[in-house]
């Protein structure tokens, strides 16, 4: 059977999520998926159209409870496993369906940094299954695209660092075959998020009226997706030299959607490159990144709902701009995942995931 025609059978761990519920919008639409399991601790025995009335005519998938009588099933069923868990889930559960064969993709961060000791420090446990952690691959779809192939267990990354690193790609790239240093200073990653990233859940800070008409920032002292991001610059793209970050996140009154303007202050030789020329060719191939003209900035609404991340330069005297868009819960999250599982099982990796934008 090629793998145009397989048909592979999913368990989704954890489906009551905003990044679950994507996950089984886009999915029930995969020709080749066929959804088998969906664990929730409280909704066992309610069909997932009852959560979710969008998804009724979609999907009647019915939700089972996360007990390890079901995760053994998932084990013996399953060819792919996806968890839209809160962290510490994943690693605890991955080490039995790794030894069953099944290919696993978290989209929390359980498998995301690989220091041990960063880990810990920013999400407040010790990692279970360090020899998984170990052999997973980060699974930035237009970065590691070899390595998420030959791969059993995916680290979803995280939405920042998804605008993070693929917006500073090129750079990085033009940056690791130029003999002179192009930066010179700090990078600075201002970034805003709608409050659909913050998760489901009943918290006051994400309450409608602490939320709208308003505009504020977190994180400021630091921020978990700050390792990530230096990971990806100085490992996963493997710069010549420590990238500095500083990056700061913002909530923004809206429900979804993610605009991080990247601020690269650039040496004599870096202020000489056409940036805009780097950029289009970095990306001249990749359907789901979208490098915009030259004076043209975009929206977060440009890929609400989609799988696309939009990027535009500016250059203006010693200072590069990069501004990225994209739908966080979509190629900030689900849609990535998806994206990844095409890559692990051959299928064109576009299947499922030509979403047109939704305006307004």
């Amino acid at each position: 059977m090629s793998a145009i025609e397989q048909t592979i059978n999913i368990g989704i761990v954890g489906g009551t999520g905003y990044t679950g519920v994507e996950l089984l919008r886009i999915l029930s639409r995969h020709p080749n998926a066929s959804i088998q399991y969906l664990t929730s601790r409280s909704e066992v025995g309610r069909a997932v159209s009852e959560i979710f009335p969008s998804l009724r005519g979609v999907c009647d998938v019915v939700f089972s409870d996360m007990t390890d009588a079901v995760m053994d099933q998932m084990a013996k069923a399953c060819d792919l496993v996806f968890f839209a868990t809160p962290h510490g889930v994943a690693m605890a559960h991955t080490p039995k369906l790794v030894a069953a064969g099944v290919k696993v993709i978290d989209l929390g961060a359980d498998f995301r940094l690989q220091s041990l000791d960063d880990f810990e420090e920013w999400y407040g446990m010790a990692h279970t299954c360090p020899e998984i952690l170990s052999q997973s691959v980060y699974g930035l779809s237009e970065v590691n695209r070899e390595h998420i192939a030959a791969a059993q267990v995916i680290a979803n990354p995280g939405c920042y660092p998804t605008t993070a690193i693929l917006g500073l790609k090129p750079v990085i790239d033009a940056m690791n075959t130029h003999a002179d240093a192009l930066i010179d200073g700090r990078i600075i990653i201002d970034a805003k998020s709608g409050i659909s990233g913050a998760g489901r859940q009943g918290k006051l800070s994400i309450s409608y009226a602490e939320t709208a008409d308003n505009f504020s920032t977190y994180g400021v002292t630091g921020h978990r997706h700050t390792p990530e991001i230096a990971q990806g610059m100085n490992e996963i793209l493997s710069a010549k030299f420590p990238v500095k970050i500083r990056f700061v996140p913002h909530l923004v009154p809206m429900i979804r959607g993610m605009l991080s303007t990247i601020h690269v202050p650039l040496s004599d030789q870096g202020a000489a490159l056409n940036w805009q020329k780097i950029f289009e060719r970095a990306y001249q191939d990749e359907y789901f990144i979208d490098v915009l003209p030259k004076g043209v900035f975009p929206d977060t609404r440009s890929a609400r709902a989609s799988n696309k991340l939009r990027i535009s330069i500016h250059h203006d005297l010693d200072v590069l701009t990069i501004i990225v868009v994209q739908d966080n819960l979509v190629k900030g999250a689900a849609g990535q995942a998806v994206q990844n599982m095409n890559i692990m099982f051959g299928f064109d990796e576009t299947t499922g995931l030509d979403l047109v934008p939704v305006t307004p």
